[in-house]
């Protein structure tokens, strides 16, 4: 693993670096300009490294990668007012490239790519229309692109709810209040309410973690917009920290430690604070904690994105001109133990009592 300093000035890069769902694969959109082209990036050995993906024509700005869990690339190019989908691989000194079929949806839409897929082979597409949204499967199904949900509303996010890529959590627009629904896939696209802390509040999921549940929220319930943290099909309300009101609502948690089955409260969480000035750009923080932890990030720190490890050690990648394919890691510090009060009991009496012994377990601590 490439090591760099993570103090010093925080460069984030424009372009999105997306990681697949494993961790073993990672995909961006390098250049610069007129000269764009997909680069896929290894992350499960013991080095990473940069394969570029480039065919004969540069790539738009605005086309979006997406890695596989098999080292193949889906890209998403907008063609006049076509949506184009194809998967791109590396063969020798060439690009392969297969083409999955295109979207036409209607005028004034936004598509956009879904996060990855947990099970690291099918990928989707978000339509998001002038009163409603689809879903649509672009990898993984039949031949072409497939509609596989229909919510009525305006939906944004998409958050991952199960290990099978069947729940599907977006935030719904409408009635002119943000709710996150659960679509599943699996049934059609039944649509079921998710996340709803009041009738007047507008509550969006950022994150969520299949292992534990532990669900990252951003909601203005409590009178402004803050950050909190519940737990998937828990009956406990959503918890507002005051710690994490001190990074700001606008703080994105980006990664959630895997591994922690049953138990939301030990898992570390990254979340990137924006407009933060040169050093301070990364909080690291756990439920169970009373504090947050601030570290710079590293120079040329891609997209805002990260990887837990099990053991609580947070990869970074990064792309800088000495180093074009590095990733740094960070590890979360011990918090310290909270603080104990002693009760001093009742006051001591005027005239000293007669001595009589003292059971073991009422015994007063040293």
């Amino acid at each position: 693993m490439t090591a760099c300093a993570v103090a010093g000035p925080a460069a984030v890069a424009v372009a999105a670096f997306t990681i697949a769902a494993d961790g073993s694969y990672a995909a961006r959109l390098a250049g610069e300009g007129d000269a764009r082209y997909p680069e896929r990036w290894t992350l499960g050995g013991p080095e990473p490294y940069a394969v570029p993906l480039p065919l004969d024509q540069p790539e738009e700005a605005d086309s979006e990668v997406l890695p596989l869990a098999d080292g193949r690339v889906l890209i998403h190019r907008r063609v006049a007012e076509r949506h184009a989908f194809a998967l791109l691989y590396p063969t020798g000194p060439r690009t392969g490239e297969l083409a999955l079929g295109a979207l036409t949806p209607a005028e004034g839409a936004r598509v956009a790519l879904l996060p990855p897929a947990p099970d690291g082979y099918g990928a989707y597409a978000l339509v998001v229309g002038a009163e409603s949204s689809t879903v649509w499967q672009v990898t993984g199904g039949g031949a072409g692109p497939a509609r596989v949900a229909h919510v009525p509303g305006r939906c944004s996010g998409g958050v991952w709810l199960d290990r099978e890529g069947r729940l599907l959590a977006l935030d719904r627009e409408q009635g002119g209040r943000t709710k996150t629904v659960a679509v599943d896939l699996g049934r059609g696209g039944e649509v079921s309410p998710l996340l709803q802390i009041s009738d007047a509040s507008d509550d969006r999921l950022l994150l969520a973690d299949t292992d534990s549940g532990l669900l990252l929220v951003r909601s203005d319930a409590p009178g402004e917009d803050r950050l909190g943290w519940g737990v998937l099909g828990s009956s406990r309300p959503v918890r507002f920290p005051e710690c994490l009101r001190a990074v700001g609502a606008g703080a994105v948690p980006f990664a959630v430690q895997p591994g922690q089955m049953l138990m939301p409260e030990s898992c570390a969480v990254a979340l990137r604070l924006p407009d933060q000035g040169p050093v301070d750009g990364i909080a690291l923080w756990r439920p169970a904690d009373r504090q947050v932890f601030r570290v710079g990030a590293p120079y040329g720190w891609l997209g805002g994105t990260g990887l837990w490890t099990r053991e609580a050690h947070l990869k970074l990648p990064y792309a800088t001109p000495d180093v074009p394919c590095g990733v740094v890691g960070v590890t979360l510090p011990q918090a310290p133990p909270a603080p104990v009060g002693f009760d001093p009991g009742p006051p001591a009496p005027a005239a000293p009592a007669a001595p009589r012994p003292v059971p073991l377990q009422q015994a007063p601590l040293a």
